[in-house]
């Protein structure tokens, strides 16, 4: 499996898919990006794929199981990137879930 570098533009895309959220902010890390709402780490954007930390409130969407890297814990891939509305409740519930663990 052959790594690659997710792309600015990429990047570009996917924050302005979470723009209905707003507070989002992206930290730049080893080629990839990771993912922040509120100040919780809900995912990160890997091979030019958006993932998000897998909690019990957002098993309900279906999404696919994902290893983002080596090593790595398995995080879901959220595929309909293009649904706005979508993207912003799969990621509040998640930050719920993360917010409820601290």
């Amino acid at each position: 499996m052959r790594k690659i570098a997710t792309s600015k533009d990429y990047k570009e895309f996917i924050l302005e898919q979470l723009d209905l959220l707003g507070n989002i902010t992206c930290r730049a890390m080893m080629g990839e990006y990771l993912l922040y709402y509120n100040n919780i780490l809900f995912g990160g954007i890997y091979d030019n794929k958006l993932l998000v930390k897998i909690v019990a409130s957002n098993k309900k969407y279906n999404m696919k199981e994902q290893i983002p890297y080596k090593n790595a814990k398995p995080m879901y891939l959220v595929d309909d990137i293009d649904n706005k509305e979508g993207l912003k409740e799969i990621i509040i519930e998640t930050c719920k879930d993360l917010s409820a663990k601290k």
